[in-house]
């Protein structure tokens, strides 16, 4: 129990506040917010090493609030711990251009790491975390310096427990021994819908045995010295994740919501908030109050600076000591990319863009020495790997991080080694149509705009005989939905370098490229635009007259056969133009002069060409154009003759192109 008035006092101001926010915009989720704020308090005032002063110093502990929907916890406590979060935001909880939000948003609230909201992402961003201060302390640590020494606490739920992705993370993190992973379970029994017994019953002490984490139990949420005790047990085990089963009350201190579903998303009520208040000795029709003794004693600025300061001194003496280790420091928090130059491709060469992109990676793996990334266990298909960069483990902080067939957990984890800061440019692959096991994580990124780039392979139907099941002919216009996802697919291995340079300097969100099993030609840019068009979404690759009466335009390896069709159409006296688009996204964003240069308003017979649904093209090819499009799912066999039967052929396109122009004429 809480040893002092002033703990007491603090705790019940946590509750109080949390109560009026939720009251006062009629919306929210108090509950967890007065059962856990004993916990908020202690991590907070004595377990976390952070300044408020300086939210961002890079070896401060991390804090992620997976239930994210208790956030009004989470933002009662930084504003008594001194971050840049007044009393007035308080009062605007939930409402427009409010500085607190319905659930927590990365670079929005300062002191808020990552957004959370969807149940089981924190979970998995904290692990990704864990891997990023692992590889950090094993790439600048010396001997007697260690200037990357923090922890990653979370706060999860029954419901992050009960997604998926906890569990697929939770195993990641026992198989690669994180132990500065400290969690903390609200075990409250409560769910929307009634209690936990009604769906929820596994013996989850036992499941994170079972995934190699220590837990440890505090059977009273209200106990400080149990948490402190488990807290330093966790400590001390450096060889384990940890998790703190707590057994809470949800609505605690509420005389008629306590351990109620309705404590769990409703407001009390005014007469519950002021029963409540009046329970703990407080006025009830005092709103939003904070006794001056709390704000003194809950203040953590001076206590943070110190802190700040200890660590600055570790890291000037570090710096001075190892001043190459500084260089690569700096560069590595600034997300700077270093000088690369990519392979040369040579004209007519047959290569899949999967393979040009491998060996892209290698060509530019020395620019980037902290980007670490890995595949969902296909490393052998996707070709995405850094050789010589070892295979993170248990014992070994490798480059490459082995996510095994846990696509939605990569993704998060992922997200979580981007939003940490200091690994430049973390990536995951796995095939695209898979994409959609870990699309909450990728629409996270975009929401975040945290510059990780997705890798996808296996592109199209021309994957061959896997079959329909892995063809993604409706992934395409998915993901093109994604606001602030730039989707790429390259069409040769010269583009292929440009989508990876494109990717590698994008600094406000997440890229994706979708690259080819099927072989396809390098291109002779000789006679052709050049590929560093790529970085402007679209270009015109080749044209037989600039006064075209059709445009062609593709994506990926169909951009290839566009330029087959063009010119045979072209010799039959048509004025064509072929248009390579790699990513609508930086298309949109071209002035738009460039963009009615490459795509003439006037002219009506543009055709597109991609193996995929139709969907969004209307946009680029207009009311008067066509689409050679899939509506429909693939076929198991080869890839040439999938291609082929559906249409994916010069004579098709020709003929398509003839029958566009007529109609339009």
């Amino acid at each position: 129990m809480p040893s002092s008035e002033i703990e007491q006092l603090s705790i019940d101001t946590i509750r109080t506040l949390s109560m009026d926010a939720v009251q006062k915009a009629n919306a929210g989720h108090p509950g967890t917010a007065m059962a856990l704020a004993p916990l908020a308090y202690l991590l907070y005032t004595e377990v976390l090493r952070h300044n408020p002063a300086n939210p961002h110093w890079p070896d401060r502990d991390r804090f992620v609030l997976s239930a994210g929907h208790a956030c009004v916890l989470q933002y009662a406590t930084l504003h008594l711990t001194g971050y840049n979060l007044s009393l007035e935001e308080l009062k605007r909880f939930r409402q427009w251009q409010s500085a607190t939000p319905g659930h927590p948003e990365f670079r929005h609230t300062e002191g808020v790491e990552v957004t959370t909201g969807p149940l089981g992402q924190g979970f998995a961003n904290g692990v990704g975390m864990a891997f990023a201060e692992r590889f950090l302390a094993s790439t600048f640590n010396r001997p007697h310096h260690d200037v990357v020494d923090h922890r990653i606490y979370a706060i999860c739920s029954d419901g992050d427990l009960m997604e998926g992705v906890s569990y697929e993370s939770g195993s990641i993190a026992g198989t690669n021994a994180l132990g500065k992973l400290v969690y903390f379970y609200d075990d409250n029994h409560i769910t929307i819908d009634g209690t936990t017994s009604i769906s929820f019953t596994e013996d989850r002490h036992k499941r994170f045995e079972a995934l190699g984490w220590h837990v440890q139990h505090v059977d009273d949420a209200n106990d400080l010295d149990a948490f402190r005790e488990a807290i330093a047990n966790a400590h001390e085990d450096t060889d384990r994740p940890s998790v703190v089963i707590v057994r809470s009350h949800i609505g605690f201190g509420a005389p008629h919501a306590v351990d109620t579903a309705k404590a769990h998303g409703n407001p009390l009520g005014e007469a519950e908030v002021a029963a409540t208040k009046k329970a703990i000795g407080w006025d009830p029709d005092q709103h939003f109050y904070v006794p001056d003794e709390v704000y003194a004693h809950m203040n953590q600025v001076e206590r943070g600076s110190k802190l700040e300061t200890e660590w600055e001194q570790r890291f000037a003496t570090w710096s001075q000591a190892f001043p190459d280790a500084r260089e690569q420091w700096d560069a590595a928090w600034a997300g700077k990319i270093g000088p690369w130059t990519p392979p040369e491709f040579e004209p007519g060469e047959e290569l899949a863009t999967r393979a040009a992109a491998k060996e892209v990676m290698q060509a530019f793996k020395h620019a980037v020495p902290t980007m670490i990334g890995g595949a969902a266990d296909l490393v052998e298909s996707t070709y995405t790997e850094f050789e010589g960069g070892g295979l993170f483990s248990a014992r070994w902080a490798g480059r490459n991080i082995a996510f095994g067939i846990r696509e939605h957990a990569m993704g998060s984890i992922v997200n979580g080694i981007g939003a940490h800061g200091g690994c430049v440019k973390p990536y995951g692959s796995t095939f695209l149509i898979f994409s959609d096991y870990m699309r909450p994580a990728v629409r996270l990124s975009a929401l975040m705009g945290l510059p990780v780039v997705w890798v996808w392979t296996h592109d199209s139907v021309g994957l061959g005989e896997d079959g329909p099941t892995h063809q993604p002919v409706e992934t395409y216009a998915a993901l093109r939905a994604i606001p602030n996802l730039w989707f790429v697919r390259p069409a040769d291995a010269n583009e292929t370098a440009e989508a990876w340079r494109v990717a590698l300097e994008r600094t406000d969100g997440p890229v994706a490229l979708a690259l080819s099993r099927q072989k396809a030609p390098t291109l002779d840019r000789e006679e052709l635009a050049p590929a560093s068009l790529v970085a402007r979404g679209a270009y015109t690759l080749w044209e037989s007259s600039s006064s075209p009466d059709l445009i062609l335009i593709a994506t990926g390896t169909e951009v290839g056969l566009a330029l087959q069709a063009g010119r045979r159409l072209a010799g039959d006296g048509t004025a064509v133009r072929v248009v390579s688009m790699p990513c609508w996204e930086l298309f949109e964003q071209q002035p738009h002069d460039y963009r009615d240069e490459v795509l003439p308003p006037d002219v009506g017979a543009r055709l597109s060409i991609e193996p995929g649904v139709e969907l969004g093209w209307k946009r680029w090819v207009g009311d008067r154009g066509d689409s050679i499009s899939l509506e429909h799912f693939g076929a198991s066999a080869p890839g040439a003759t999938v291609l082929e039967q559906f249409g994916y052929n010069v004579d098709n396109v020709v003929a398509r192109a003839a029958a566009l122009l007529e109609r339009v004429a």
